[in-house]
C-alpha cells in the first residue's frame, strides 16, 4: 500500500499487532515440533548405526568415502564385519620418471625401473587401504573388522581385477604406528588372510609384473567383480555403479540440497496461509466439559502439549491473570519467568497472556501455554489471579468466576475457584510434569488457594521481585 494511505497502514499495523501473539506462539510450537522430530530421528539413526544396521552403516560409510582419492564403497554388513571394495589407481597412470641429479649435481629426471614404479604404486595402495580402514572404523563405531578388497585395471589385458584383499581388525589398525611413508606397507603384515598381487621373490626383490588374484578363492569376490562398472576411457572409477549393481546402497548425490529445517516463516506468509486455508467447521466436543473440584488431578492428552488455551471469566470486580514458570523447587528462576500484564510473555512465547476483553456481562482474560515449547527447567506452571489491593476488594467480590482450559482435541476442563473474602490473590490451578508408566506426561491440578496480601504475597511465595 502507498505511503500516503495512512488509514490503511494504521489498520494493517493494528492487524499485525493483534496477530503477532498468535504468530509467535504458532511459530514457536511449530519449530519445537520440528526440533523434536529431528532429535528423535537423530537418536534413531544413531541407535541404528551402533547396532550395525546394514543400510545405515553403508550409507554413513559411503558418505565418508565420497571424497576419497581412492574410491571406496561399502557393500554389506555381517554382524560386526563391514565389507568394502576399493578402486586403486591404475599402474599405467603412475609416472615413469622421477626427480634426480646428474653426476655433476644438476637437477634432472631419471626413468623409473619397473620394480621402482611398482613399489611406488604399492605404497600408494597401502596408504589408501589404511586411510579407508581408519575412516570406516571412525564412521561406524559398532564395526570391529573390515573385509576389504582392492580392484584396479591391470596393464594386461586392460580389465578390472582384484590385486589385494584381506580382513583388518579395529584393534590392529588403531594400535599400529602410521608415521613414515613405508609404514603404509604394514597393511600386508597386520591383516588376516591377506593376499596381494605384488609378491617378493626368493632374492628379496619385488615382482616386476602385476597379475590379478584368483577371485574365486574368496566367496563373493567374483560377484563383486562381475557387478563392477568401469569405463576405461573415463579415467575415474564408477564405484557407485558397483553398489547399484549389487543392490546395496549408492553414494549420496552431492548436488542434493537440504532446506533449513529451522526456517522461520515471515509474518506475512503465516498470515496469508492462515487466511487462505479454509477453516474447518467447529466440531462439538465428544464429551461435555469436565468440571474439576479442588485438589483433583488429571493427565493432559498429548494434544494439550501443543497448545493449551486458558480462559478466566468473571463479573463483580476486576482481577488479573498471572502465570509463574517454576522449577523443581517451586520457585521462578528469575523475574523473566513471571507472566503478567507488564510482561505478557515468557520462555520464548511458550507462556503468553493474550489480553482481557468484555464479552457480554463477563470479563474474560485469555492465555496460551505451549507445554512442548517450555524448557526442561520449567517443571510447573502456576495459573493465578490477583485483585487490585488499592480497591480493597477480595476474591469474594468475584461472581461467576470460572477457569476454563481446552485444547485442539475438543476436551474442556472447568474449575470454579472459591469466592473467599479473605484472599486477594489465588493460585487457581497448576500444570506440572509427571511420569506415567515410565513415560513423561503433563498433569493438571485444581487448587483454589491463596494469600490475603494479594500480588505481593503471591510473588514472594515464588520468589519474584515485584519492587
Amino acid at each position: 500500500m502507498g505511503r500516503l494511505a495512512r488509514a490503511e497502514r494504521t489498520a494493517a499495523k493494528r492487524r499485525a499487532q493483534r496477530g503477532a501473539p498468535a504468530y509467535l506462539a504458532a511459530e514457536t510450537a511449530r519449530l519445537h515440533v520440528v526440533r523434536e522430530q529431528m532429535v528423535t530421528e537423530a537418536g534413531q539413526w544413531w541407535d541404528a548405526l551402533l547396532s550395525n544396521d546394514e543400510a545405515t552403516v553403508c550409507e554413513a560409510v559411503n558418505t565418508a568415502f565420497s571424497d576419497n582419492p581412492a574410491a571406496g564403497c561399502a557393500v554389506g554388513v555381517d554382524g560386526t564385519v563391514l565389507s568394502v571394495v576399493m578402486r586403486q589407481q591404475d599402474l599405467d597412470t603412475m609416472p615413469t620418471q622421477t626427480a634426480g641429479l646428474t653426476p655433476s649435481g644438476r637437477p634432472s629426471l631419471k626413468s623409473l625401473t619397473k620394480r621402482d614404479r611398482l613399489l611406488w604404486w604399492l605404497t600408494a595402495m597401502g596408504s589408501n587401504i589404511v586411510a579407508t580402514l581408519k575412516e570406516g572404523f571412525a564412521t561406524a563405531p559398532g564395526i570391529e573388522a573390515i573385509d576389504l578388497a582392492v580392484m584396479t585395471r591391470l596393464p594386461d589385458p586392460q580389465r578390472l581385477g582384484f590385486v589385494a584383499y584381506g580382513r583388518w581388525t579395529r584393534r590392529a589398525i588403531e594400535s599400529a604406528p602410521w608415521r613414515a611413508p613405508e609404514d603404509a606397507l604394514r597393511f600386508l603384515d597386520i591383516g588376516q588372510d591377506v593376499a596381494c598381487s605384488v609378491t617378493t621373490t626368493a632374492a628379496g626383490n619385488l615382482s616386476s609384473t602385476l597379475k590379478a588374484l584368483d577371485a574365486t578363492r574368496v566367496p563373493g569376490l567374483q560377484a563383486l567383480l562381475d557387478g563392477a562398472q568401469d569405463d576405461p576411457d573415463s579415467g575415474e572409477p564408477a564405484m557407485a555403479g558397483l553398489a547399484n549393481a549389487l543392490g546395496a546402497h549408492p553414494l549420496p548425490d552431492p548436488r542434493t540440497t537440504v532446506g533449513d529445517p529451522y526456517r522461520i516463516r515471515p509474518f506475512a506468509e503465516w498470515e496469508h496461509q492462515t487466511v487462505a486455508q479454509p477453516q474447518p467447521a467447529p466440531i462439538a466436543p465428544a464429551v461435555a466439559a469436565a468440571a474439576l473440584i479442588p485438589g483433583q488431578t488429571l493427565v493432559l492428552p498429548e494434544e494439550a502439549w501443543q497448545g493449551l488455551h486458558v480462559s478466566f471469566s468473571f463479573t463483580g470486580a476486576d482481577a488479573d491473570l498471572t502465570l509463574f514458570l517454576l522449577g523443581d523447587d517451586s520457585r521462578v528462576r528469575g523475574d523473566e519467568d513471571f507472566v503478567f500484564y507488564n510482561q505478557p510473555s515468557a520462555a520464548g512465547g511458550g507462556a503468553r497472556l493474550l489480553g482481557k476483553q468484555q464479552e457480554g456481562a463477563h470479563t474474560v482474560e485469555r492465555a496460551t501455554v505451549h507445554l512442548c515449547a517450555l524448557p526442561d527447567r520449567v517443571q510447573r506452571v502456576a495459573i493465578a489471579i490477583n485483585m487490585d489491593v488499592d480497591t480493597g476488594l477480595t476474591c469474594g467480590s468475584l461472581t461467576h468466576a470460572a477457569l476454563m482450559l481446552d485444547c485442539s482435541s475438543g476436551v474442556t476442563w472447568t474449575f470454579n475457584p472459591p469466592a473467599d473474602p479473605s484472599l486477594r490473590a489465588m493460585v487457581i490451578a497448576e500444570l506440572y510434569r509427571h511420569s506415567a508408566d515410565g513415560l513423561p506426561v503433563w498433569k493438571l491440578r485444581a487448587i483454589g488457594q491463596g494469600w490475603a496480601d494479594g500480588l505481593d504475597g503471591l510473588a514472594r511465595a515464588y520468589e519474584v521481585d515485584v519492587g
